[in-house]
């Protein structure tokens, strides 16, 4: 490998690392900002209106942060692993959308008893894009 190969290389490694961390740290804000969204108003401030719009507001705020640093991450990444991503987001998508709808249906229909909550189907995408991701590195390997 010749030294702007070399160069080229490790710009895109030190790129690459740069987008995960900056992912990292705006994934984790946004999940101790929805922790604070969520348990705050009971366990904190007694349902606060103001402190309860606001820390809404920032949650949202932070979550958009996040998409943005997801967006120049996978811009980041090479073809191979853009594809791969992107295959296993169509996928979650695609089974976020029929399995959550027909768990909703399930409610209104009553085959179920308790109510569909959010909660089951973010753990469905979530397995689904980590299998997705899975079978994508397998396919391409």
């Amino acid at each position: 490998m010749s030294k702007s190969e070399q160069s080229i290389t490790s710009d895109y490694k030190d790129r690459n690392e740069k987008n995960t961390r900056n992912l990292k740290m705006w994934t984790a804000a946004w999940v101790v900002s929805m922790a604070i969204t969520v348990f705050a108003p009971k366990f904190v401030w007694d349902f606060n209106t103001l402190l309860t719009i606001s820390s809404v507001v920032v949650n949202l705020a932070i979550g958009f942060g996040m998409l943005l640093a997801n967006r120049v991450y996978l811009r980041g990444l090479d073809e191979m692993q853009q594809k791969i991503m992107f295959d296993a987001m169509g996928l979650t998508l695609g089974v976020g959308m029929v399995v959550g709808l027909s768990y909703e249906s399930l409610e209104d229909i009553k085959l179920i008893s308790f109510q569909a909550e959010i909660g089951h189907l973010v753990v469905i995408m979530c397995l689904t894009y980590l299998a997705g991701i899975i079978a994508g590195h397998r396919k391409y390997k």
